[in-house]
């Protein structure tokens, strides 16, 4: 085992909701997968909230014989996107892992992940692939496949599974960014967004033995939300005018095309124009695009502001590539 109060070079970050069943099993893997591959790691192991007695048993796990493991507390249950950010807040590692708090994600697999990222200096993301799902219910493997596919044509990062927790990055992937909602799921978009690299490698999974599954067919639609957030950051996070000022003009043009048909029959054909719905949808199309160009000319202000004091970067760098000839 490699410990060293100097900063790791692996963080293992695992969210836990309501797992008291499963932590100690999963503190113990976790120790050994890491102890096999010869790196100093840290584990947090970050309570969302738990109602059962994974504080405490959490609380009693990370006592002085286990200097490695760093527990977090979270006042409530925010969520696995908040939990995981509060992961990776605290992690100090140059490599960051996540995986799930249910063991169905196997720990042996976190140095195969580590070993691509060491291996290829191009990749700055590798996520898991489940390729022999121990889920059971169609119910939950269906849905899965076809948000898989969604969001891969939505973001144009082709993954075979999304939901697969078991992940590994670059620090300087995960520093600039920030989950909210049920975000964690897009971290390889989002990191492709600002130009890391992502690969897939097959994991093993299996079937839940303890617990209760979090998951459920509710959260379909809070992902498809996510997702049309998403799509929209990646496109016009940096350029909001394109986005607003795009639908402002293309409004305000068929609200002047309106209110011009309408002064020619008044001024040519002598027509009462006064009381038609007409003129009253020409005035709200011209008044919402100038509402629209405004939006975009705040959100491209607010963009500025954003980046500028603090010198936020929009992209990342890389290493040369290694055979340079």
């Amino acid at each position: 085992m490699i410990v060293s109060d100097e900063r790791p070079e692996v963080s293992v970050i695992v969210p836990v909701f309501n797992e008291a069943d499963n932590l100690a099993e999963l503190v113990d893997r976790v120790h050994a997968a890491m102890t096999g591959c010869a790196r100093s790691f840290e584990l947090l192991v970050v309570d969302d909230g738990s109602r059962d007695g994974t504080p405490q048993m959490l609380a009693r796990l990370s006592g002085p014989g286990r200097p490695w493991l760093v527990a977090l507390f979270l006042s409530r249950n925010y969520g696995q996107s908040t939990a995981l950010q509060a992961g990776f807040d605290h992690a100090r590692g140059r490599y960051l892992v996540t995986l799930d708090g249910d063991l169905q994600n196997d720990p042996d697999d976190i140095p195969l992940l580590l070993r691509r990222l060491d291996e290829d200096t191009d990749v700055d993301c590798v996520s898991g692939w489940r390729v022999d799902r121990k889920d059971g219910a169609l119910l939950r493997r269906w849905p899965s496949q076809i948000a898989n596919r969604l969001i891969s044509s939505v973001t144009r990062v082709r993954l075979h599974d999304y939901g697969c927790a078991l992940k590994a990055y670059r620090r300087a992937v995960i520093d600039d960014l920030h989950l909210y909602g049920e975000q964690h799921r897009f971290i390889p978009a989002l990191a492709a967004e600002v130009g890391a690299r992502v690969a897939e490698v097959p994991v093993r999974h299996h079937p839940r033995t303890s617990g209760a599954s979090k998951y459920g067919i509710d959260r379909t639609l809070r992902v498809l939300l996510d997702l049309v957030w998403i799509r929209f950051s990646m496109r016009f996070s940096t350029r909001p005018i394109h986005a607003f000022g795009g639908a402002g003009a293309l409004t305000a043009l068929a609200g002047l095309a309106i209110l011009l048909w309408l002064t020619f029959e008044k001024l040519v054909l002598g027509e009462q124009i006064g009381g038609r719905p007409l003129l009253m949808l020409g005035v709200m199309l011209v008044l919402l695009g100038a509402n629209f160009l405004a939006t975009g000319l705040l959100g491209e202000m607010l963009v500025r502001i954003r980046h500028e004091p603090e010198g936020r970067r929009q992209y990342l760098l890389r290493p040369p590539p290694r055979d340079v000839r």
